[in-house]
C-alpha cells in the first residue's frame, strides 16, 4: 500500500483582540463571504512562515506566535488531499489594510457568527473555538460529500 499522496497545503488564521476578530470579506468567485485571512504554503516554505506571510499580504498585520489549533481537509477524486491548517494568535502589529482578496476589518465574534459567512465557516469556527475539536473533515459516501467535526 502506497503511504504517500499529493497534498495541497493552505492556512487560515484567526487574529483576535479580546472579543474582536479580524475578518476578511472574500470576493473570490470560488470562495466568497466572511472568513479569516490565509492562503497557500509555497514550495519549501515553513508552515509557520507561510501563515505569517499570508496574513501580512492580505491584512497588513505582522503576526507572531501563531498556534496551530486545527485542520480542515478532504481527499479529491484524483486521490490528492487538500489541507487547511488553522492557526490563531493575539500577537500582532501594524495597520490593517484590505487587499485584492477582500475587505478586512475587526468585528465582534458574536457579530461575525451572524454575518454572511463563507461556505463552511460556521463549522470552521467550531474548530477554532472548541479545544475538543481538531478537524473538519469532508469525505464522500455513496457519491455525496459528507462532513464531520472530529
Amino acid at each position: 500500500m502506497d503511504r504517500t499522496e499529493k497534498v495541497t497545503i493552505t492556512n487560515m488564521c484567526m487574529i483576535y483582540d479580546n472579543d474582536k476578530v479580524l475578518v476578511q470579506d472574500r470576493v473570490d468567485d470560488d470562495y466568497s463571504g466572511i472568513t479569516f485571512p490565509g492562503g497557500h504554503v509555497e514550495t519549501g516554505e515553513s508552515l509557520t512562515d507561510a501563515v505569517i506571510r499570508e496574513v501580512f499580504e492580505e491584512t497588513g498585520l505582522k503576526i507572531s506566535a501563531p498556534k496551530l489549533c486545527g485542520i480542515k481537509d478532504w481527499v479529491n477524486d484524483d486521490g490528492s488531499r487538500y489541507m487547511v491548517l488553522f492557526y490563531k494568535t493575539d500577537k500582532f502589529e501594524g495597520m490593517v489594510r484590505s487587499s485584492d482578496e477582500g475587505e478586512v476589518y475587526w468585528i465582534e465574534l458574536k457579530e461575525m457568527k451572524k454575518s454572511a459567512l463563507a461556505d463552511g465557516m460556521d463549522k470552521m469556527l467550531e474548530v477554532f473555538l472548541n479545544e475538543n475539536i481538531s478537524e473538519y473533515f469532508f469525505y464522500k459516501e455513496n457519491g455525496e460529500w459528507q462532513e464531520a467535526l472530529k
